[in-house]
């Protein structure tokens, strides 16, 4: 059998990095898309050695033509596409009254765009076979907005609507491709190294936090089983029932906690290089973890149940059926 194409975007660092590691180790052929060379190039590693195979392709996914040329040249190189994950984001930390409009504009394009623009490149190999699977990187704030992250949280809201479009038509060409979003936790990756932050204080994840390869698990995962959407941690479940039955709470409690949650308590400065208009990885490697592993989590019992779900409700079942025959007969012998 020939080995499966999988293309990661944004793969030079945190959870694309993590998947293609991942993919690799599995033995897939590993189309690596992001700007940073010296990311790229150690992701390329990174998959040769776990066993797979590496092509990296220097691409913005901001731009349309970009992203087309190298689904190209992955076919092209590797074969047809079997996996297409979209991941690339960028994001601005400040109150959106500090946001600039171009600011705003292009972490749009990167982190809502982007993933339109790789899911029609996909869409094009993909639908003529009536085979592949699209896999969008989400978060637990593709439902629920947060301070301080209005574009990322735009983009994000943005993905979960164009992707429930895109699915509904292709229930109704009856195609045999899928779409799927896997909606994160907090994950420790560099991004809180390098985004553009406005913030006092250096910008971190709302604890819990996870590790990247815990988000690597899920998607692979889902590009596997046939599900629509698929939750990563108790945070995320969490917070999209609570979002669910009671959003205006919500509003009021990210309202008050929801600043010093997102800061650390070191002083940020303004002059850290951020990844907004230019890789920050160019000349160094970031890897896939970013500055909080001693806080973050290599596991999720939430996701451990949720792979096993059926088991677990099966499971449940029987534990109930049990204990309701267990108490009619010690009725029956309490009331003889």
């Amino acid at each position: 059998m020939r080995r499966r194409v999988v293309v990661v975007t944004g793969a030079s660092a945190g959870i694309g990095r993590a998947v293609a590691r991942r993919a690799g180790a599995r033995g897939d052929a590993v189309a690596l898309l992001a700007r940073g060379s010296a990311g790229l190039d150690a992701a390329a590693k990174d998959v040769e050695s776990g066993g797979g195979v590496a092509v990296a392709f220097p691409t913005d996914t901001a731009d349309a033509n970009q992203v087309e040329a190298a689904a190209a040249r992955v076919e092209s190189e590797l074969g047809p596409i079997d996996i297409w994950v979209n991941d690339a984001f960028s994001s601005v930390f400040a109150p959106f009254h500090e946001i600039a409009a171009d600011e705003f504009k292009r972490v749009t394009e990167v982190s809502y765009l982007g993933f339109v623009y790789g899911t029609q490149a996909a869409l094009r190999r993909m639908r003529p076979r009536n085979a592949g699977t699209i896999v969008q990187v989400g978060s637990a704030l593709a439902y629920r907005g947060i301070p301080l992250q209005s574009a990322y949280c735009g983009a994000k809201h943005a993905i979960q609507g164009f992707t429930e479009s895109v699915r509904c038509e292709l229930l109704h060409d009856k195609s045999g491709v899928r779409i799927t979003m896997v909606q994160m936790p907090a994950v420790n990756t560099p991004q809180f190294d390098w985004v553009l932050s406005r913030l006092a204080r250096d910008p971190q994840p709302v604890p819990p936090i996870y590790q990247p390869e815990v988000a690597a698990r899920a998607v692979l995962w889902a590009a596997d089983h046939d599900r629509r959407e698929w939750w990563v941690g108790a945070s995320t479940a969490g917070t999209l029932i609570a979002n669910a039955v009671a959003p205006g709470l919500l509003d009021r409690y990210l309202a008050r906690t929801g600043y010093d949650s997102q800061q650390t308590a070191q002083p940020h400065d303004p002059n850290a290089p951020a990844n907004l208009w230019h890789a920050v990885d160019s000349d160094d490697d970031f890897g896939a973890h970013g500055s909080f592993d001693d806080r973050s989590h290599a596991r999720s019992v939430q996701w451990w149940l949720t792979q096993r779900r059926r088991s677990v409700w099966a499971g449940a079942a029987a534990a109930g059926a049990g204990l309701a025959v267990a108490g009619r007969r010690a009725l029956k012998r309490a009331v003889s």
